[in-house]
């Protein structure tokens, strides 16, 4: 059971709900003698104390948050490092560690990989950092292991940074909010909400934490009932898991849109410590004697089923026994849920998956930060011995979140006993989460306990009229369908030994392996630049009025940063901001790109001194118009780009580029009724791209319109919340865009262009 409470609530002693209603304070009377007020509790919380040690701004609504550590992978290392560069960066000020888990298979774009690497090496040198060569670990295992600590603070460069369970507050955002930290700069927040998930009871049997996670996210999803909020894990159920049971929940609470986690610890999460050689990075932590929580979620894990979360999002969630039961009514749904995710572009079908009353599935997977932890591969090792996965087109594979893992299931056996059922071993890379890894045929149907499993994700591609999907389950009833050749499976259906066996770490791999500067930096090491690793181009600053045209329309309920800037092996161009453009909402909207370099040459005119009406002709009518009502308007005080409306973007990874890459293309705007995370967000405005709002109503404006912003510059000085725009430049077609909360500095990142420019002064 799952129960959403209506509003806040306190919580006495860690252990006792009592609803914020009415009659709240008049209960707490009677328990403690006397009132608490609802700012007295809400200090009460962990999140809020970690939060307050190391908010730098003397104001706990206003935060300035400087971290204790950053971490980042292959994707995006090179982009974070080549904007602080360009910035004035001289040494990493804190802890910075490059992991090498995304692009490891160096199987597309020739050398673009491991030059990457290569310089990413160079830059722990020369800066002082740390270097995790490929398939040693994926980036959030290894900050599990080596980076978290009690009551620290993380920043990383991937929308998965959650380290909550052991204690330590971690946050995934853009590469510019990493830059920012890079330059003894600060993480500037409004004081998040910070909502309660209690939870109770004991897990059964067969039931793991993609299972917990996905009951969570299915059950708060859709509401945004932890939007952009942290979520404190509290309750006695907390006790009955295991440190990497609590890490799989645990990483999966950014598919909430959560802005982060915090979990109370215990003497389970001091052994983890004790395990890692690392016992002094242990911290006690629990909430207050009477701690409010801005909202409540119950989790009763006793009644937690085997679940699946269907194509195409991991709140599209199921029990597996409810599935079976539906099964035609259910898949019928996705094949109708598809038609809008996929646009139509493909023919998608489920329905041929039955065989005999039973779903069959192509391939599953058990991998990555989600998937590859210890536990998970020793219990589907349990549910999968001696069986076989067989001949047919069913296959598994398996990859092990670090190689000491790696390491310890091969001692223990468990290795031996997947591989002799015909499953596949495989070093820890990210892959798979991202459609770099086991791209399922054409049609083909995968169940994977990784953490995402939007469009496409699997590495499919709509624009060659290619279709594959994904599930989302728990490695156990993976395995339990890998057991019976393919047919849907829940662990519970079967009655199996779970040997439980203990982990030993062994920190030898990374010392012979890893390359640690121990925050020494030496400024003699040269940079190693592969030809593919460019210079950002050079962007102006916001001009005094704005001419956008809308390149682009998007209705889906939520788009992903994987449809703004695709993933999968358009990310080897990450390192060349031109090159990595040119896949810009490529699966999504495929015209987007000439349509934004077609009227970026009126921009281009515009700072080469010249008209841009006569670079683009088409936009000679809206300066006429403009000339009826709004005369001056001309090069010497307009700016001319692009602009894309979207429902609610930047659902999923944290990857700049789905911002970047519309800004490299001329773009100075994105237009939503909301957005889907605070962290695309701040990437457009890092990348100096304002971060336009408009009511949920029919657009005054479609796909080709023009849209005049007159004064935009002194609107933004002015720090004004509306702001009035004109469609195709006429006085009578107004449309009210808002621009909703931005700080000093977001604002003068806007006003100078994008984050290179502030601070280069």
């Amino acid at each position: 059971m799952i129960q959403l409470f209506e509003g806040g609530a306190y919580v006495l002693n860690g252990s006792e709900i009592i609803p914020d209603t009415k009659d709240a304070q008049s209960v707490l009377e009677s328990r403690l003698g006397h009132a608490v007020s609802k700012e007295e509790g809400k200090k009460q919380t962990i999140a809020y104390g970690i939060l307050e040690e190391h908010n730098t701004s003397g104001n706990m609504e206003k935060l300035e948050i400087k971290f204790d550590k950053l971490t980042s992978h292959d994707i995006t290392f090179v982009g974070i490092i080549q904007t602080a560069r360009a910035s004035g960066l001289e040494k990493f000020p804190i802890p910075y560690v490059l992991t090498n888990c995304h692009n490891s298979l160096c199987a597309v774009g020739g050398t673009i990989n491991e030059d990457d690497h290569l310089y990413g090496l160079t830059c722990a040198k020369k800066y002082g950092g740390v270097y995790v060569p490929p398939h040693q670990a994926v980036i959030h295992q290894f900050a599990r292991e080596m980076l978290a600590a009690g009551g620290k603070m993380v920043l990383g460069s991937d929308s998965h940074t959650r380290y909550g369970a052991l204690g330590t507050m971690a946050m995934g955002e853009g590469g510019p909010e990493l830059v920012k930290q890079l330059l003894d700069k600060t993480y500037d927040i409004q004081m998040p909400g910070i909502v309660g998930v209690y939870l109770t009871g004991e897990p059964a049997k067969g039931v793991g934490p993609q299972d917990v996670a996905l009951a969570i996210i299915g059950a708060v999803f859709e509401k945004g009932y932890v939007n952009n909020k942290i979520m404190e894990f509290i309750g006695d159920g907390v006790e009955n898991l295991s440190a990497d049971f609590r890490i799989g929940i645990d990483v999966m609470t950014t598919e909430t849109t959560c802005l982060s986690s915090i979990w109370k610890t215990d003497d389970v999460i001091k052994e983890f410590y004790e395990i890692h050689g690392r016992t002094e990075d242990y911290k006690e932590l629990n909430p207050g004697a009477v701690t409010y929580y801005d909202g409540m979620i119950y989790v009763d894990l006793s009644t937690i089923k085997p679940m699946i979360a269907m194509p195409f999002h991991p709140s599209n969630t199921y029990t597996i026994e409810e599935l079976k039961e539906n099964l035609e009514d259910i898949l019928r749904d996705v094949e109708k849920k598809a038609l809008v995710s996929l646009g139509g572009a493909v023919e998608f079908s489920l329905m041929d998956k039955i065989r005999g009353g039973k779903l069959y599935v192509d391939q599953g997977i058990i991998a990555g930060c989600a998937g590859g932890g210890f536990e998970n591969i020793c219990a589907a090792a349990d549910i999968l011995k001696g069986a076989s996965i067989g001949p047919d087109e069913f296959t598994l594979s398996v990859y092990p979140a670090s190689m000491p893992v790696y390491m310890e299931l091969v001692k223990n056996g468990a290795a031996a006993t997947l591989m002799e059922t015909g499953a596949v071993m495989k070093t820890a890379f990210c892959g798979p989460c991202f459609g770099a890894g086991d791209t399922p045929s054409n049609n083909g149907f995968s169940i994977r306990h990784s953490t995402r499993n939007f469009p496409n994700r699997e590495g499919s591609k709509l624009q060659s009229g290619q279709i594959a999907s994904v599930a989302l389950m728990d490695a156990r009833s993976i395995a339990a369908t890998a057991a019976n050749k393919g047919y849907l499976t829940a662990a519970t259906e079967l009655e199996v030994n779970f040997t439980n066996p203990r982990y030993f770490f062994d920190s030898k791999i990374y010392e012979n392996r890893v390359f640690d500067s121990k925050g020494v930096a030496d400024p003699s090491v040269d940079i190693k630049f592969g030809p593919n690793i460019k210079d950002w181009p050079a962007m102006s600053a916001l001009p005094e009025h704005l001419i956008l045209k809308v390149v682009s329309e998007i209705h889906d309920p939520v788009t992903t940063t994987d449809e703004l800037i695709p993933s999968g092996e358009t990310s080897s161009y990450r390192s060349n901001p031109l090159g990595l453009a040119e896949f810009t909402l490529s699966r999504k909207d495929p015209a987007y790109v000439g349509l934004a370099k077609e009227i970026q040459k009126a921009q281009k005119a515009i700072e080469a001194g010249n008209c841009p009406a006569e670079a683009v002709p088409e936009i000679k009518p809206v300066f006429q118009t403009l000339n009826d009502w709004h005369p001056g308007v001309d090069k010497t005080n307009v700016g001319v780009g692009s602009t894309i409306f979207a429902v609610k973007p930047g659902d999923g990874s944290a990857r700049e580029q789905a911002a970047s890459c519309q800004k490299v293309l001329g773009g100075w705007a994105n237009i939503a009724n909301s957005y889907a995370t605070k962290r695309y967000r701040s990437n457009l405005i890092n990348w100096g791209m304002l971060p336009f709002l408009v009511d949920e109503e029919e657009l005054p404006f479609a796909k080709g319109d023009y849209l005049f912003i007159p004064s935009i510059r002194q609107a933004v000085l002015e720090k004004k919340g509306e702001i009035k725009a004109y469609v195709n430049g006429e006085q009578n077609r107004e449309v009210v865009l808002r621009l909703g909360d931005l700080t000093d500095d977001e604002r003068e990142i806007i006003l100078k262009g994008c984050l290179i420019n502030y601070y280069k002064g």
